[in-house]
């Protein structure tokens, strides 16, 4: 049901907008709601159960520890919803611990005893017979015993730091009648899970054989070999969890990669915001903890299975029980790369528009690799957010500067949980001789541009690719992501600008311009952030009000990940007011509320959980008939909008224009196999398909296209690094892997 509304027009009414971390919650409740779909193959769930669980870390490590700051702060700060840190905190912690329930009761019923019957099992060391826990008590001295480091807590030896979600044992000890010991006495002990061993265990010398046990199970199994003598009472599996945002006072940084590096160390001393421990901990050990860790009942989890559920879905790398995953998917070549011209050739004949993981992200390695190697090109500038660990990106800019090249690579040192690794590329990209920039102080550089300068004769061409997702091969294979080629000369024009910006202005500078004392810099087709992406919005959001009340047929159609900008927001309510069509695919944070009467009963939105995660953004608005598309690194929230430098840039050609309004987004609207459909509530329900039709499910849609219009591939990983390996169009294939 709508909440009743007291004043339906006022558009800043609290009652009009979805708490932040409320719509959070929700998305990965439809993750999980895939974990417990038995439509999934198993390992599939296994997957999504896994991610459910990586997502939940990360909220409690910067989402949850960013509130309970504010609590103790005494902050009553407020978001656009009015709900306050301490409400917010409260209502979390309820939804979360019945998320938990939800994910222990299907793991125990359904995925554990499902991957037993395919002769898959974690087994209960009780059950195991002599022989088998001589072998396990053999693995144990030879390869786990000496990284084990016992460290007892008493008036001698305070209660030890615990790093942020490593695995911990507590063991507790009974008392000692021949040192004194009283009942009353309670003595314990910390020990950690070292992260350099596996989790599980083989139990057999072939681990297709399928008998696993836990490492944290082992070690508690043969805990007494570390306190020789005496009497253990139990041990216990417990996690902690603490705050890991970076705490930059950045009006002060003055050397950014060194006060990143030690931001990064100081995380392991934050405080703690979460406490998980095993169901059948007593209360006396719990309490000992909660004291010790300084930590409330409400952010206790209590944990009835295994701790580490992202470690178990790595049994999906068991060759006999991959007919439990989804039918792999070899990303296939566009087809225009199927002529053996040069690719800038290509780009030059005409704009070229990739959709990934359908489209291979080799065509984006080749740009680089090809420019690096081109005696025609002079520059080559890229901004780094997120790179994977054996970057073809990366040697591809350590080439283009061994040949002699100008490269300049922006590095975001803030990436969330990918500083170490880019601090690594950094240096190693300054060591080859590139010109590495931090980005802006205060801004984080999340756009995603390449610029590579190249002499053809008398002219020389800017050849830009812009995108939705990260210079990563990795996860080019697992998001969905838009890429764009092209050498327009005013996009040309504006991306040199953009990284003139990121190389040429100072925090100060950028301050002096939003405060409108130093000239705007100007851009022809790309709306960029800080400076005027969210007024561009607004205004496309505002010319389709103008233009409906000229024409009629105003219509919005988007697609992308987060919608959270109270103004953004209230410009929609606005349009949907005015009789607009709006249609939004919001994967998901959603804080706007859809069907309210009077002023939202023209919005719709749909959100697609799936095999794929979901990361395109595309924003179509009909213009009177002179239809527009636009594709974006940002969502529209704050922190794109305000606080990161993004990008905006058109799809002009009419063609390409066309597939994106009809395919990239007209497939998602069609989804009826994984959308869920947002109510004026905060809640979702799953999109069925009407009476007698099959469900349609997008992301197999465009895997067909795919199939049936591109170029079979060698093995993705091989296309990354053998890009020039392209199959003729006379040897093109199609295949159904």
């Amino acid at each position: 049901m709508a909440p009743k509304l007291p004043r339906p027009r006022d558009l800043r009414d609290p009652a009009l907008f979805i708490n932040r971390e409320q719509s959070w919650l929700q998305y990965n409740a439809r993750v999980l709601q895939n974990g417990l779909d038995p439509t999934y193959p198993l390992l599939e769930r296994l997957r999504f159960m896994a991610y459910f669980c990586t997502n939940l870390d990360e909220f409690f490590m910067i989402r949850v520890a960013n509130l309970l700051e504010l609590e103790v702060a005494e902050r009553t700060t407020t978001g656009a919803d009015g709900m306050t840190p301490t409400e917010q905190l409260q209502v979390l912690a309820t939804e979360t611990h019945a998320l938990i329930d939800r994910l222990y009761e299907s793991l125990n019923r359904d995925i554990l005893p499902g991957l037993e019957a395919e002769g898959v099992s974690l087994v209960d060391l009780a059950t195991i017979d002599e022989d088998e826990r001589a072998e396990l008590e053999e693995v144990f001295q030879r390869a786990i015993f000496p990284v084990l480091t016992p460290m007892t807590v008493d008036p001698s030896h305070p209660f030890p730091h615990l790093a942020n979600l490593a695995h911990h044992i507590v063991v507790t000890f009974a008392p000692s009648e021949e040192l004194g010991g009283t009942e009353e006495e309670f003595t314990y002990a910390i020990v950690e899970v070292p992260e350099v061993l596996d989790a599980l265990i083989p139990l057999d010398d072939d681990p297709e054989s399928g008998r696993f046990a836990k490492l944290v199970d082992v070690i508690k199994h043969f805990v007494g070999s570390l306190f020789p003598g005496f009497r253990l009472a139990g041990s216990w599996e417990f996690r902690v969890t603490r705050d890991a945002d970076l705490a930059l006072r950045e009006p002060e940084v003055e050397d950014m990669l060194l006060d990143i590096e030690r931001e990064l160390h100081s995380r392991t001393f934050r405080r703690a915001v979460r406490l998980e421990v095993e169901d059948t901990m007593p209360s006396t050990v719990l309490e000992q903890l909660t004291r010790a860790i300084e930590i409330d009942a409400r952010q206790t989890y209590s944990i009835p299975g295994p701790f580490d559920v992202p470690a178990l879905s790595k049994l999906a790398k068991l060759r006999r029980l991959r007919h439990l995953l989804e039918p792999p998917f070899n990303p296939r070549i566009h087809p225009r790369m199927a002529s053996s011209d040069s690719i800038f050739s290509i780009i030059r004949e005409k704009d070229l528009l990739l959709h990934h993981p359908y489209d291979s992200f080799s065509t984006v390695t080749e740009f680089l690799t090809e420019a690096a190697r081109d005696p025609k090109v002079l520059a080559i500038k890229l901004t780094l957010y997120r790179t994977s660990g054996d970057s073809v990106i990366i040697d591809a800019l350590k080439t283009a500067a061994a040949n002699g090249k100008f490269v300049t690579a922006v590095v975001e040192l803030k990436a969330r949980f990918d500083e170490k690794n880019n601090i690594v590329w950094a240096r190693e990209l300054e060591r080859a001789g590139c010109h590495v920039v931090y980005g802006i102080v205060g801004l984080k550089t999340h756009c995603k541009a390449a610029l590579v300068v190249r002499r053809e004769g008398s002219v020389t061409r800017r050849y830009c690719h812009l995108s939705t997702g990260n210079y990563n091969s990795s996860t080019a294979r697992v998001y969905t992501d838009i890429g764009f080629l092209t050498q327009d000369p005013a996009i040309g024009d504006d991306v040199s600008t953009l990284f003139n910006v990121l190389t040429g202005y100072s925090s100060r500078n950028i301050d002096a311009i939003l405060d409108g004392k130093l000239p705007r810099p100007q851009f022809e087709k790309l709306a960029v952030s800080p400076f005027e992406m969210v007024g561009r919005i607004i205004g496309l959001i505002e010319d389709e009000i103008r233009l409906h009340g000229k024409h009629g047929q105003g219509r919005i159609d988007a697609k992308f990940n987060s919608l959270v900008d109270p103004g953004v927001i209230r410009a929609l309510y606005r349009a949907s007011c005015a009789g607009v069509k709006i249609r939004l695919v919001v994967r998901g944070i959603c804080c706007l509320r859809p069907g309210i009467p009077g002023v939202s009963e023209n919005i719709e939105v749909t959100s697609i959980v799936d095999r794929y995660l979901e990361h395109t953004r595309i924003f179509y608005f009909h213009h009177g008939g002179d239809e527009l598309v636009f594709v974006s690194s940002a969502d529209w929230m704050p922190r794109n909008l305000f606080r990161r430098v993004e990008s905006m840039f058109p799809i002009e050609d009419p063609e390409l224009r066309d597939r994106t309004r009809d395919e990239l987004l007209g497939i998602s609207f069609s989804d009826t196999a994984a959308c869920w459909r947002l109510r004026s509530d905060g809640t979702y329900e799953k999109v069925a398909p009407e009476d007698g039709a099959p469900a349609r499910r997008s992301q197999l849609a465009y895997i067909e296209q795919a199939r049936k219009a591109g170029l079979k591939s060698i093995p993705y990983e091989s296309a990354l690094r053998q890009p020039r390996n392209r199959p003729s169009k006379k040897r093109r294939k199609k295949s159904n892997a």
